[in-house]
């Protein structure tokens, strides 16, 4: 098989949203299509880096006398996404980013108030949806991932106010980190 263009695209957000959040518990999304449950929550906007995803693994190559590369040992793997959400009016947003525990209040009419402290981030099930070339829906869903690191936080005038996270993927029961699937939205068939 050789070189095909329509295998080539980009990936855009999902119109109703791209980044959901939801419990470990939740019944985890196996395809593409299916609508989550209501235990997920979408956290709006994301800045226009989108979600880049970094797969890393540990090696060590050992050498035979002379240089020649004679075996490589995998010591481990590091799946980890990195995305900037910008709706930082959103209460769902504050609660990912700074710990549910340390957000008060549920509308900005009413107040809502930021502890900020060193709170542990627990493991969230993360789904991210997006629409690739030609209708065709991706959706990668992280069964267990943490906030594992919090980007620089700006105030400025000429920039938006965004949280940049990375979420670190932790193995499921079955030792896989996420998964993604893929299904051509525009045909009838399954």
């Amino acid at each position: 098989m050789g070189n095909t263009k329509a295998n080539v695209s980009a990936g855009k957000p999902a119109v109703a949203g791209a980044i959901y959040v939801g419990a470990t518990t939740e019944t985890a999304p196996t395809d593409a299509t299916t609508s989550l449950g209501g235990g997920f929550t979408c956290l709006g906007y994301c800045s226009e880096d989108g979600l880049t995803n970094t797969l890393s693994i540990d090696a060590d190559t050992i050498k035979a006398w002379g240089g020649d590369i004679v075996l490589t040992l995998e010591d481990g793997s590091n799946d980890t996404f990195q995305v900037t959400l910008i709706e930082s009016m959103n209460v769902n947003v504050l609660k990912e980013v700074f710990g549910s525990g340390n957000v008060t209040g549920m509308t900005l009419s009413g107040g809502i108030s930021v502890a900020v402290s060193v709170e542990e981030h627990a493991a969230r099930m993360w789904v991210v949806d997006m629409v690739l070339k030609g209708g065709v829906l991706k959706r990668i869903v992280i069964p267990s991932g943490t906030i594992t690191a919090i980007g620089e936080i700006s105030y400025k005038d000429d920039d938006l106010i965004g949280y940049q996270i990375t979420i670190t993927a932790q193995s499921d029961n079955n030792g896989k980190y996420h998964y993604e699937y893929l299904k051509d939205a525009t045909s009838s068939g399954s």
